[in-house]
């Protein structure tokens, strides 16, 4: 909004030239831009066709000069925090002025911007928080541009995506129920060093800049990554100590409590796994103490009159209506018949609350204040007014009986509490009767049934089924272009070998909705298996295939993400994946204040946790590993309320205890898990499926690949198209890999890519029966014939017979298949290849006696009579061609037709000489 000349910092009109007839005006909430030197807006202004005079733009009020001219940022903080082992810098005040708040954190040369904003009034109550999570790698903080044609970053990427779900989790439980305000958390990457890692300084950014908002958090939330060195725990490791790391364990909490934690490793036991969790949250506690100190004294008023929770005695309502009906639906053990009894019961409340309303007790509640002023005492007389003479102000009404008013209550909150009544009625069951809705204990395991290979065409396959979890789980085998490429600040493309794809339709909830996009929610539990089964995967060198696996939920009750551990570890070996061991997933729940529901107080775990006892429960601990270790590991706390106050309070955190209790658990199930995979029936095959490619891996000299690759490409291109091979991929160290899905083809492209790159050594013999030597070209001094698939040589016209010839054509055509010996390799690499020197010894010095003397050109010499000394044996003796070649093994018959191959010798030295210098290409 355009300010008055007495606001304006400068008085003085500006105009700028008429060139169109269009006038573009900001809106009144469009961003204001300021220059690093003066205090004027940003706008685009078109005059208009009546002239200049009628626009004036005048400079609009911005933050105070300081005395140099520049900017004053008088509520700019800066201040280092602990950070591990290290410090990072905190700044606040400076950029995003307008946000509830906004921070900028650095660690090293990495930075992350930080900004939270809530909306100015509440949206509709819902059982869920409006809370929304950005987070953004910006190809800027390292100096590039994106890849794609826009060169601007596009749509949320998988690892985004992911670090957008370590924000939320730990934010999420210490945020109070009945806060409304849509609240969003942007998080950008500024600048990248390659050293310090973004993910962990986005989670304490965001838990910063939380605490220093309005929003009414309970506590200040921050993240470390913690990494196990040569043997010992090393908090935030930089990421080329994270490269010789065997855990990566991301940990966030509070000050008291650990919130979430998050990670993978290479068999861990369990009591590493503890010990590293203690490491990272005295790390933790450090950060979370100087957040609090930082928010007590520049943070924000927090916004608790926002807070909206039902009317308290609305829950004494909805468990006279619905409690004894309730706790017989919670028993049924089917989750569709189960869901069906509990929304219908839902139904039958909601309909009482909010539509006939529910009827009061007066004597309980008394009557309306409505009117009190005109109630009447009963024990007074009534007075006695005359007629004509009526005073007002002395008029008493007798009170008449009334009926009880009903009480109407909002869909949301009858919503809301039902949810809530339902919670503990859940919980009581569990605490008090010792048994779960489907009968089982709190350490018992649903029924198991695994099955393998029931898609024949598929590379490999299972269907895994835990109670009402099922998983189909299928592996496709591939190359290099199989591989799933990654784009990140890094800077170099990588490619994923292994990479696991989650799918959750609507229809394993039986439930209608819309398919597209993977969500958050199938990119997090994709991620979660994919780690845990990546440990057990051969190297590369053992296997050379790009693995994918996909996890399709068909069926959906609990820990669908570990049921696809389970299920894709059998597709593995049914693929013929040479897996290390089996691992499998469980899920673990837990029920932290069981003295409110008549139990000793102590916190309740429980394994193996369904759907219901996820979203009513106060943890989700996902653990996957084999009989001795962990590989991944995934745990959320959730809030838990007070009933007596019906107000939201952080009254505890996972302890170690408590965890460490949960992994032995845990582990007990694994093992149970592992032992029911292995009844699988139909068994895991454990051998490549015959449809599946076949790949040949070949080493090479370093300096051929390129010579194998040819000028675009061009070379292995049509080595692929010659062979009949699916691809070929050559590595710098000079690895070749060669797919292919029938056996002939492969060979055939190894034998050419032998060829291509072996080095020929003077004496070599080369026969045509096992290597295919054939006369490619003729020149006339000579003829080319191929050694190996792709590399010729020179057999000069000399060399081609013990006897003389004036032209190759004399004895050989083209397409003939020769034995060759090799007597010479020049300078060049070009192969010089001799007949002559195969044939017996008193042969040929008897026919290079009989040279006949040169006189000139040999190609213009007068043609003399040739006699071929293998005919004059065959008339002699009498025996077949081929008998003949087999009695003498220097000599082969010519594989173009019935005639016998023929030799010949030079005319003289001076020409030989000069004819092998003809060149023989060399690919």
């Amino acid at each position: 909004m355009l300010t008055s000349p007495s606001n304006a910092l400068h008085s003085t009109p500006h105009f700028w030239p008429i060139r169109r007839s269009r006038l573009l005006l900001r809106p009144r909430n469009f961003p204001r831009f300021h220059s690093g030197g003066g205090n004027f807006c940003s706008l685009s202004l078109l005059s208009a066709r009546s002239g200049p005079s009628r626009f004036r733009i005048r400079a609009l009020a911005g933050p105070e000069a300081s005395e140099d001219g520049g900017l004053a940022f008088p509520n700019h903080v800066s201040v280092k925090i602990p950070f591990g082992n290290r410090e990072i810098l905190v700044e606040t005040g400076l950029m995003g002025r307008q946000a509830s708040s906004a921070v900028t954190v650095t660690d090293g040369e990495t930075i992350v911007y930080t900004s939270v904003c809530l909306a100015d009034v509440p949206s509709e109550p819902s059982d869920f928080l409006p809370l929304y999570v950005h987070y953004q790698e910006r190809f800027s903080a390292v100096g590039r541009t994106s890849g794609g044609f826009f060169k601007r970053e596009g749509r949320t990427k998988d690892h985004e995506v992911l670090i957008c779900r370590l924000i939320d989790r730990p934010l999420r439980p210490t945020m109070p129920k009945g806060f409304y305000n849509e609240t969003q958390i942007l998080s950008w990457v500024l600048s990248y060093d390659g050293l310090h890692a973004p993910d962990a300084l986005a989670v304490t950014s965001a838990g910063i800049a939380v605490a220093l908002s309005e929003v009414p958090n309970s506590k200040a939330v921050a993240g470390v990554r913690v990494g196990l060195i040569g043997g010992e725990f090393i908090v935030n490791p930089t990421v080329k100590e994270m490269e010789e790391s065997q855990l990566d364990l991301f940990l966030a909490g509070t000050d008291s409590a650990i919130l979430t934690i998050e990670g993978y490793s290479n068999f861990l036991p369990e009591e590493m796994l503890v010990k590293a969790v203690k490491v990272g949250q005295d790390a933790v506690q450090a950060t979370c103490t100087a957040i609090e100190a930082l928010a007590k004294k520049y943070g924000k008023p927090k916004m608790v009159d926002a807070i909206r929770l039902p009317p308290p005695e609305l829950y004494k309502h909805v468990k006279e209506l619905a409690g004894e009906e309730l706790s017989k639906a919670l028993q049924i053990k089917s989750k569709i018949a189960r869901r069906k009894a509990i929304t219908s019961l839902e139904e039958k409340v909601l309909t009482i609350l909010t539509e006939k309303g529910y009827v009061i007790d007066e004597a309980a509640f008394g009557t309306t204040e409505a009117q009190p002023e005109l109630l009447e005492d009963e024990d007074e007389d009534e007075e006695v007014v005359p007629e004509g003479e009526v005073d007002q102000g002395d008029v008493h009404i007798r009170p008449i009986p009334r009926k009880p008013i009903p009480l109407l209550f909002s869909e949301v909150d009858v919503k809301l509490v039902f949810k809530e009544v339902s919670s503990k009625l859940l919980r009581r069951r569990i605490v008090e009767g010792g048994k779960r809705s489907d009968g089982r204990t709190p350490d018992g395991i649903r029924p198991i049934n695994s099955r393998c290979g029931l898609l024949p065409r598929a590379h490999g396959s299972s269907l895994f089924t835990r109670g009402e979890t099922q998983a189909l789980a299928v592996v496709t085998l591939g190359d290099k272009q199989m591989a799933q490429r990654i784009d990140n600040l890094e800077g170099s493309d990588e490619y994923k070998r292994f990479y696991l794809q989650y799918t959750f339709p609507p229809s394993s909830v039986g439930e209608v909705g819309r398919i597209g996009a993977p969500g958050r929610r199938e990119i997090g539990h994709g991620t979660l298996a994919e780690r845990a089964l990546e440990t057990i995967l051969p190297s590369d060198d053992d296997f050379p295939y790009t693995i994918r696996v996909e996890s399709t939920i068909l069926e959906s009750n609990g820990s669908s993400s570990m049921a696809s551990v389970c299920g894709g570890c059998l597709a593995l070996q049914d693929a013929g994946v040479p897996v290390k061991c089996s691992v499998a997933g469980i899920a673990m729940g837990m029920v932290w204040d069981t003295e409110e529901f008549g139990g000793d107080g102590s916190p309740l775990i429980l394994s193996d946790i369904t759907g219901a006892e996820d979203a009513s429960g106060d943890m989700d601990f996902k653990v996957a590993g084999n009989e001795d270790g962990v590989t991944a590991f995934q745990m959320d706390i959730k809030v838990i309320l007070h009933s007596s106050t019906y107000t939201t309070e952080m009254v505890g955190g996972i302890t170690l205890e408590i965890m460490e209790k949960a992994l032995i658990q845990a582990k007990a199930g694994r093992r149970h898990i592992l032992a029911e995979m292995a009844k699988c029936s139909p068994p895991p095959t454990l051998s490549l499926s015959k449809y599946a490619p076949l790949i040949l891996i070949m080493k090479v000299h370093p300096n051929k690949v390129y010579s194998l690759i040819g000028s675009g490409g061009k070379k292995v291109k049509s080595i692929i198209e010659e062979s009949g091979v699916e691809a070929i991929d050559m590595q710098d160290d000079g690895t070749v890999k060669i797919m292919a899905t029938e056996i002939a083809s492969l060979e055939r492209a190894k034998a050419i890519i032998s060829g291509l790159t072996m080095v020929p050594a003077v004496g070599d013999i080369y026969r045509h029966v096992f290597l295919n030597c054939e006369i490619k070209s003729m020149a006339p001094y000579g003829a080319f014939v191929e050694i190996a698939p792709g590399r010729e040589g020179l057999c000069h016209v000399s060399e081609l017979s013990a006897e003389w010839l004036a032209k190759p054509e004399d004895a050989y055509n083209i397409g003939d298949r020769i034995d060759v010996k090799l007597i010479e390799v020049n300078e060049k690499g070009q192969l010089r290849l001799s007949v002559r020197a195969l044939l017996p010894e008193s042969e040929s010095d008897k026919d290079s006696q009989k040279q006949p003397p040169t006189t000139g050109d040999s190609t213009k010499s007068s043609p003399r009579k040739y006699v071929n000394p293998l005919l004059k044996d065959r008339a002699a003796t009498g025996a077949s061609g081929e008998e003949l070649v087999w009695k003498k093994k220097d000599v082969r018959k010519s594989s173009g037709g019935d005639k016998p191959m023929k030799s010949s010798s030079s005319s003289n030295e001076e020409d030989r000489g000069s004819l092998v210098n003809g060149e023989a290409t060399i690919s």
